[in-house]
Order: C-alpha cells, then sequence, then structure tokens
C-alpha cells in the first residue's frame, strides 16, 4: 500500500521497526514467544492480586513487573508471535516508551494523509500498517532464546 511506505518514509529513524533492529536487537536479548493469533489485538495491563499480568484476547500472561508488561502490550498489539526482550531490565522501560511513542507517531502521519479521507480508508490503511510492522519485525527475527554468556573468568592476562 502506498500509504503505508509514505508513513514509514515520514517516520524515519522513528519507524517501529527501525527501532527495534538498531535499538533492541543489539542488545543482548532473550526471545519471548506469545501464544496468540497474528491480528490485530486489544491487550490490556491489569493490576491483580497475584501481580501484574497482561490480557490479550482471553489469554492471560503474568509480567513481573509493569514496564516488561509495556514492552510486551506493543508486541501484542501487533500480533507478533514471537520478539526480543531485552536481558538488562533496566532498559526495558525507556524502550517501551520509545516503541509506544513511534506507534502514536505512526497513527498521527497517517491522520494527516491527504488521500485517507474515509472510515474504511482508515481502517484499511490501520490493518495495513500493523501487519507491515509485523512482517518486519517477523523479518528481524527474535534471537536466541537464551542470552549468551561471557564464561571467561580469568582475571589475568597471559
Amino acid at each position: 500500500m502506498q500509504a503505508v511506505s509514505e508513513i514509514k518514509q515520514r517516520s524515519g529513524q522513528d519507524w517501529l521497526p527501525a527501532i527495534y533492529e538498531k535499538k533492541i536487537r543489539t542488545l543482548r536479548t532473550r526471545s519471548f514467544q506469545l501464544a496468540i493469533s497474528k491480528r490485530e489485538h486489544r491487550a490490556v495491563i491489569q493490576h491483580t492480586l497475584l501481580g501484574i499480568e497482561l490480557k490479550v484476547g482471553n489469554k492471560r500472561f503474568s509480567c513481573p513487573d509493569l514496564s516488561t508488561a509495556r514492552y510486551l502490550q506493543v508486541f501484542a498489539r501487533f500480533g507478533c508471535l514471537e520478539f526480543a526482550v531485552p536481558y538488562d531490565i533496566t532498559k526495558i522501560a525507556a524502550l517501551a516508551d520509545e516503541l509506544e511513542s513511534a506507534w502514536q507517531r505512526a497513527l498521527l502521519i497517517a491522520e494527516k494523509l491527504p488521500d485517507n479521507v474515509g472510515e474504511i480508508d482508515k481502517k484499511k490503511l490501520r490493518t495495513a500498517l500493523i501487519r507491515t510492522i509485523r512482517s518486519e519485525i517477523e523479518a528481524l527475527g527474535a534471537g536466541p532464546a537464551i542470552p549468551e554468556f561471557n564464561q571467561n573468568t580469568k582475571q589475568r592476562s597471559a
């Protein structure tokens, strides 16, 4: 769709898959899998007596903290089944903010496009945008299930 490529071009470095590629996949990450369908979802963060949960459709995923739930919510919204999660938990909150901002920016750009006038066109554009973002994230991959650790504990140089 021409409008999606226009949104991608206007976003530049703030394009969500570009952030995923340059700021997340370059970190030490672990792969995370969501057992959801490949379509747009309404993901809701819930605070329960047992902690924080991410509810996607009728499935619930337990999260260790709010920033991780917000990070997972971004990918669940697009229907991404497998993606990378930074191993360093101190970076998750900032990345969740950046990903959410990139998504909102893409929606604002879509609203400003001149050929996007009808309600049906807006829904089709949003669907195409989500499908494009999901396919680009899938193409970048989720990385290894367990991050690699430097096993060298020798402190003296030879």
